[in-house]
């Protein structure tokens, strides 16, 4: 499960981020790529825009299901 306490400081403020779990596997930028960008220099993913659509709220949700090794979280509160 993610830790928004080892919550990688490149996410924008709100409800979703990556953690320090990440394994660079493109799952999130390949299922959300408005949302999700990669950091080149640390290798890893991390939210470059919070969901301001339903369908990205969607598929930033879908991310967060399908991540392998539970990388994505989800704070609770409402977008930035």
């Amino acid at each position: 499960m993610a830790d928004i306490a080892n919550s990688y400081p490149q996410n924008v403020p709100g409800k979703f981020y990556v953690d320090n779990q990440c394994i660079d596997c493109d799952l999130c930028r390949e299922t959300a790529p408005d949302n999700f960008t990669r950091w080149d220099e640390g290798g890893y993913s991390y939210l470059k825009k919070q969901p301001t659509t339903p369908e990205e709220e969607a598929r930033c949700e879908e991310a967060l299901k399908g991540c392998p090794v539970e990388a994505i979280g989800n704070n609770g509160t409402a977008t930035a």
